[in-house]
């Protein structure tokens, strides 16, 4: 039963990218909830109004559609998980990997309830969407590891280029964190007029306008390190980096003009989606980079030079006694 059920390493990749793209999808939905203002269509949880299925409410029914998705996504996950066990050859660094995604999605569930049990409190929403790109790094590392067969890729000598790339993972991050503060302080509260959800107001009416022009001076300067490192690469001659790097970089230009629109038109919800979107782009982009790079050489270890021993004879010694 076992080897009738076996995969190949080509299908186990397969499935791998299959849940990466499910996990992306839950983001994208999770948002919709939000900006459809459906985050309180089901003010209980896991049932909606204490039943099993959701009254013919729009909100209520947007709202469970999304739980279901959840669902769906976490049947994959466990799914992935187990599959990892019948790939041929076994690789137990792709099955602890993939134990990851089911424990990341029981995870955002568990932080979904909370966060409806709370009425959409701005840190619960804030930290229900950093655990989704959380995930998503277990997404990527498995399904890139997939990809590759142990020792498949040589790692990389130019430690300056792989660090670079590196670094950009803090302020990536940073400035996807930057970009929940301004939604949890800006007019899509994810919940309809009467609901009471509370936001971010620690500068009052001036929070928005605050939290939004930091957040825009630190996509800035991730955008200008974005740069620098690709030129870092083109300059030296390294190709493992510059498509994820070009991707990522053309990715935070359209992230730059979006926000500047949405911003200017007061933000309306379907350009924020967008951005949202576009932002979840980025990650996984940024992800790809840092996968790409690749791992460094292990530093050499320093031999000491061998001390000539007291009376021993040189070679140049030996020389002229031979002539």
């Amino acid at each position: 039963m076992r080897n009738r059920l076996s995969l190949t390493p080509r299908q186990y990749r397969r499935v791998a990218y299959v849940a990466l793209a499910a996990l992306t999808l839950i983001v994208l939905s999770g948002a919709a909830v939000r900006l459809t203002d459906s985050g309180l269509g089901c003010p209980d949880w896991p049932k909606c109004y204490g039943k099993a299925l959701p009254p013919l409410s729009t909100h209520a029914v947007i709202e469970y559609s999304n739980r279901a998705v959840s669902g769906l996504v976490g049947v994959i996950a466990v799914l992935v998980f187990v599959l990892a066990f019948f790939r041929r050859p076994l690789r137990r660094d792709l099955v602890w990997l993939s134990l990851t995604l089911p424990v990341g999605v029981l995870a955002q569930a568990v932080l979904g309830g909370f966060t409806v049990r709370e009425h959409l409190a701005p840190g619960f929403v804030m930290g229900h969407f950093a655990l989704s790109m959380i995930v998503l790094i277990g997404a990527v590392a498995l399904a890139w590891r997939a990809t590759y067969e142990p020792g498949a890729r040589s790692r990389s000598g130019d430690r300056l280029a792989v660090w670079a790339v590196r670094g950009l993972l803090p302020l990536g991050a940073i400035t996807i964190f930057a970009g929940t503060a301004a939604t949890a302080a800006g007019p899509h509260s994810g919940g309809v007029s009467g609901d009471r959800v509370h936001r971010l107001t620690f500068k009052g009416v001036d929070t928005l306008n605050w939290v939004v022009h930091r957040h825009a001076t630190i996509a800035a300067l991730f955008g200008v390190m974005v740069i620098a490192v690709w030129l870092l690469y083109r300059r030296r001659g390294i190709d493992r980096a510059i498509e994820p790097l070009t991707v990522l970089g053309v990715l935070m230009a359209a992230q730059g003009l979006v926000g500047s629109v949405q911003y200017e038109l007061r933000l309306p919800s379907d350009i924020v989606w967008v951005h949202v979107g576009l932002a979840t782009a980025t990650w996984l982009a940024l992800l790809w980079a840092v996968a790409a790079a690749g791992r460094l050489v292990p530093r050499e270890a320093v031999i000491p030079s061998a001390e000539p021993s007291v009376g021993a004879p040189s070679v140049r010694e030996l020389e002229t006694v031979g002539r």
